[in-house]
C-alpha cells in the first residue's frame, strides 16, 4: 500500500487525491458576534483554516505567531502557517497473529513525528508540504508500516473556485485520501506510516451533489534512509464518485474505483490482480438514531483466475442525549467473502483496499477478509473532553475453505480448509481524553478468546494494549 525511479520531490508532479473529504477546509466557523472563531487541529493538517488570525484579537494561544503569517497586505486568505504533530504510542501485544508461525509477545514504543508548512497565496491555490519520520523501538519485526525515515510524505499543489454556479476543487501532487468511516480506503492513521498517493484529483460541488474522480499510484515506503520513498509504478488505483445529499444532510454515495497491482500472491492465486471495485453507501443521523451501511463488489482476474467477491458493513447506534454521560448503544455487523472452492477458476477472497486498523480494533486480530463479525458496544462520556467505549465481538469464517485473517489481509497459517467457522471472540476497551487544544492521550485494551480451529494451529488466546500521547501545533 516497483518504482518508477521518481523520488519524493519528483513524486510532488506526479499523479493522488482524497475524496471523501473537502479539498480545503471551508471557511472558518462564525460565533454569534459575527466574530470567526478560532479553527481546530484536525487529523488531515492540510484541512485547517487559519485565515480567522488576521484578526489580532483572535491570536490567544502562544504559537499563534507561527500559524498565520500574512504573505500579501489586506488579504486575509494569503498567508503561510507551520505546523508539527508528535504521536508516540506504546503497544503491548500477545502475540502478533494470535502466536501462529512462531510469533512471540511484543512490547515496543512507535513514533510518528511530523513538520508541515501550508502556504495559502490567495483564496484559491494552496501549496502543502508535510515531512514525516516514523520509528519503531524495541518491535521484533519491523515492517514498512512500522517505520520509515525523514521522507516526504505530503507535498501537493491545490486549487478551488467557487462560482454561482458550483465550487470546482483539484489537487496535484503527493497526498492521501480517506472514504466514509475508512472500513476500504483508508490514510491508515492507525500503524505508524500513514499511507500517501501520488496523484491527480477533481472535484465538482453543486447544490446537493459532488462529483470526484482521481487518478494515482500508491507510495512504495523504503527503510533504509531519508528521502527515499518512491511512486509505485507497478501499484495504481483509480477512482470515480458521486455523492448527494438526501432527507436532509443524510449522504447516500457510490463509485468506482480499479485496482490494479503486479505480482500479488493470495493463498489460491498468483500473478497480476486487476480489480473492479463497486461500491454504494448510505448514512446519515435522525434526532438520536445515527447508521452508516456499506456494500462493496469486485470483480477482475488474477493469475488467469476470475475474481468474484463482496463484502458489506453497517453501524448503527441510538444516543440517549438527555441522560448523564449521554450513553451510545452501537451495533456493528460486518461481512466479507472468502474463496470457496480452492483450485477452480475463481477466486472468491475479499480484497480489502487500503483499511484503517481502527475500524475494529488497534490490535490488528481481524482483517476484512473472509468473516462475518458481530459487535455491540456502549459509549459514555462521563466527563467534558473523556469518551470511554466498551465493546464485544464475535467473528466467524464466511468458509472454512479459505483461511482466518488478521489486519489487514495476512492469512493464519494452519486455518485454511480446516477446522469449523468459529474463530473467536474478543472484548475491547478504549478510552479518549483531550487535555487540551494541543495534546491528546488515548487507551485502547482488547482480549481475543480464539476459537478451536486457531488453537489446533498453534495459537493461543491474546491480548493487546496500546497507550498513546499525540501533541500537535
Amino acid at each position: 500500500m516497483s518504482s518508477t525511479g521518481q523520488g519524493s520531490v519528483g513524486a510532488f508532479l506526479a499523479a493522488g487525491a482524497l475524496a471523501g473529504a473537502a479539498l480545503l477546509a471551508g471557511p472558518p466557523p462564525v460565533l454569534a458576534n459575527d466574530q470567526p472563531a478560532r479553527p481546530d487541529i484536525r487529523t488531515n493538517r492540510w484541512q485547517e483554516d487559519w485565515s480567522a488570525l488576521a484578526d489580532p484579537s483572535i491570536r490567544t494561544d502562544p504559537f499563534d505567531p507561527i500559524k498565520y503569517i500574512p504573505i500579501m497586505p489586506g488579504d486575509p486568505k494569503s498567508y503561510v502557517s507551520f505546523g508539527m504533530t508528535l504521536r508516540e504510542r506504546f503497544e503491548s501485544v500477545n502475540a502478533v497473529a494470535f502466536g501462529t508461525g512462531g510469533n512471540k509477545p511484543d512490547n515496543y514504543l512507535i513514533q510518528r513525528l511530523q513538520f508541515h508548512a501550508d502556504v495559502h497565496f490567495d483564496e484559491h491555490w494552496q501549496l502543502f508540504l508535510q515531512v514525516e519520520d516514523d520509528r519503531a523501538f524495541g518491535k521484533n519485526v519491523i515492517t514498512p508500516v512500522d517505520q520509515d525515515p525523514l521522507d516526504m510524505r505530503l507535498a501537493f499543489l491545490a486549487y478551488v473556485n467557487a462560482t454561482e454556479a458550483g465550487i470546482f476543487k483539484a489537487r496535484a501532487g503527493r497526498q492521501d485520501f480517506d472514504f466514509d468511516l475508512q472500513r476500504f480506503v483508508s490514510s491508515r492513521d492507525g500503524p505508524n506510516v500513514r499511507q500517501s498517493f501520488d496523484a491527480v484529483w477533481g472535484d465538482w460541488e453543486s447544490g446537493p451533489w459532488r462529483f470526484i474522480g482521481f487518478l494515482s499510484q500508491p507510495v512504495e515506503y523504503d527503510l533504509i534512509s531519508p528521502f527515499d520513498d518512491t511512486s509505485n509504478s507497478h501499484f495504481r488505483f483509480h477512482t470515480l464518485r458521486v455523492e448527494r445529499q438526501v432527507l436532509g444532510t443524510n449522504e447516500l454515495s457510490a463509485y468506482y474505483s480499479f485496482y490494479q497491482k503486479d505480482n500479488v500472491r493470495y493463498l489460491d492465486a498468483t500473478g497480476d490482480e486487476k480489480r473492479n471495485v463497486f461500491d454504494v453507501r448510505f448514512a446519515g443521523k435522525l434526532n438520536q438514531v445515527d447508521w452508516d451501511l456499506e456494500a462493496m463488489g469486485q470483480t477482475g482476474v488474477i493469475g488467469g483466475k476470475d475474481i468474484r467477491a463482496w463484502a458489506a458493513g453497517a453501524r448503527a447506534g441510538y444516543t440517549f442525549a438527555g441522560v448523564p454521560w449521554q450513553p451510545r448503544i452501537g451495533l456493528q455487523v460486518d461481512g466479507a467473502s472468502g474463496d470457496h472452492h480452492p483450485g477452480d477458476n475463481v477466486l472468491g477472497t475479499f480484497n480489502p483496499l487500503f483499511p484503517n486498523g481502527y475500524y475494529f480494533t488497534l490490535a490488528g486480530f481481524t482483517g476484512y477478509v473472509n468473516l462475518f463479525h458481530v459487535k455491540p458496544s456502549l459509549t459514555v462520556k462521563p466527563i467534558t473532553n473523556l469518551s470511554i467505549t466498551s465493546a464485544l465481538g464475535f467473528q466467524w469464517r464466511e468458509t472454512t475453505a479459505d483461511a482466518i485473517y488478521v489486519q489487514p489481509n495476512i492469512p493464519v497459517a494452519g486455518t485454511a480448509g480446516r477446522g469449523n467457522a468459529w474463530s473467536g471472540a474478543y472484548a475491547q476497551l478504549r478510552m479518549d481524553y483531550r487535555f487540551d487544544t494541543h495534546l491528546t492521550g488515548a487507551l485502547e485494551a482488547v482480549h481475543y478468546k480464539i476459537g478451536e480451529t486457531i488453537r489446533q494451529a498453534g495459537g493461543h488466546d491474546s491480548d493487546y494494549l496500546g497507550l498513546e500521547l499525540k501533541y500537535s501545533l
